[in-house]
């Protein structure tokens, strides 16, 4: 029969193996849990990783609504997964070229309307 405490630190599944990132009530210190250069080197590619999703995801919708808006920041977001060193080069420079596209397509709508992109009196 497998006793369980109720110290905080414990785990509960009955291993009797303390939680890592924990800190154990009266050490003084351990307020911030310990990573290492490889998990900080995860999470870095991770986060590169979902910029890079988030450039094609806010570069593609940025070709027709709200491109003004949307294509500087699928450039910007594209720009800082290449720099943190993505994994998913591609997608990264998809939504750079998205965000540049949709500032191209700005540019020339703009200048073909003379400068009125929405006319509400005809």
């Amino acid at each position: 029969m497998s006793t369980v405490t109720n110290h905080p630190a414990v785990d509960r599944r009955g291993a009797g193996r303390p939680i890592t990132g924990r800190p154990i009530a009266g050490r003084q210190g351990a307020s911030r849990p310990r990573t290492s250069p490889q998990e900080t080197d995860r999470q870095g590619t991770a986060e590169a990783d979902n910029l890079a999703v988030a450039s094609f995801l806010l570069g593609l919708p940025g070709l027709l609504l709200f491109n003004i808006v949307l294509g500087p920041i699928a450039i910007t977001l594209a720009t800082l997964a290449l720099v943190r060193g993505t994994s998913r080069r591609g997608r990264a420079a998809l939504g750079l070229t998205l965000g540049i596209a949709s500032l191209a397509i700005l540019a020339v709508t703009t200048a073909t309307s003379h400068g009125v992109l929405i006319d509400l009196g005809s």
